[in-house]
């Protein structure tokens, strides 16, 4: 019996950069809590986000944010993962050159730092992922527990990150794709599956009670932690090799598709 779903976001559940869940997404996460099966949004996206975009039911769900360096449940902090200051130093370092070219968006677990100016990556911030930010100077001068970095590029950055980012780092941190125009650099422990494992114990839900959801190489760990998992049909090669199934993708609200079908229209028994 399933009693924990764990979905990615961008790219599975919704549309990547939107903030509004479908109603009969919503609907099923009630349902499913009156079965009491839990509901987890799994994310490279922020906290703050991650609440606006499941606002009418974010009090009854668990989050994986910042692909799992952060996890909360029932407004409780469960896990906080800060990364290596000499990391930070030498990641911002690194990406400064190509400032013009992509944002960078430096997360902490009261919300985000960024440097950047442009107003329509700005816009991006507030209208499309809700995000709660601070402009600042420089962020290597904040005081801040700094848990992820995040790189955008409009459109796509995945040259970049394949060939340059991610093997520059991916040695020392968890450097990996987190959708087509993000590369993200967490902590080298962070991870969504290690999160899920962490949930998974905190609830006392086995694996082989739980579902997981993805598209994204940095949802592989999640699938694998999962007894039942779906790579959605527009997933990387590395995602569907890690799910046991493939599902339709947001478009065709897959995600809701399989819960209906293999939870919800199941008759209840006592």
């Amino acid at each position: 019996m399933i009693r924990l779903i764990a979905s990615d976001v961008d790219g599975t559940l919704i549309q990547d950069s939107t903030p509004d869940l479908y109603p009969e997404m919503a609907d099923a996460i009630k349902e499913l809590k009156k079965r009491g099966i839990l509901f987890c949004a799994a994310s490279g996206r922020q906290y703050e986000s991650l609440r606006n975009v499941f606002r009418e039911v974010a009090d009854d769900i668990a989050y994986i944010a910042e692909n799992g360096a952060h996890i909360r449940y029932r407004n409780q902090k469960i896990s906080v993962t800060p990364m290596k200051r000499e990391d930070i130093e030498g990641i911002i370092t690194m990406l400064r050159p190509y400032y013009g070219e992509c944002e960078v968006v430096v997360s902490t677990p009261g919300g985000s730092l960024i440097e950047s100016r442009n107003q329509e990556f700005i816009d991006l911030l507030t209208y499309g992922y809700h995000n709660a930010f601070r402009q600042v100077s420089d962020v290597l001068e904040e005081e801040a527990e700094i848990i992820k970095i995040a790189v955008y590029r409009k459109e796509s950055i995945r040259r970049l990150g394949e060939t340059c980012l991610i093997p520059a780092w991916e040695k020392k941190v968890k450097a990996c794709m987190a959708g087509e125009e993000w590369v993200d650099f967490m902590d080298r422990s962070v991870d969504k599956g290690n999160g899920l494992k962490l949930l998974e114990e905190y609830l006392q839900i086995s694996r082989e009670e739980t579902m997981a959801f993805g598209d994204n190489d940095n949802d592989i760990g999640m699938l694998m932690a999962a007894g039942e998992s779906y790579a959605v049909e527009t997933a990387t090669p590395g995602a569907k090799q890690a799910a046991g199934s493939v599902c339709p993708g947001w478009t065709g609200k897959g995600v809701w598709q399989i819960i209906n079908t293999k939870i919800l229209s199941q008759v209840l028994t006592v």
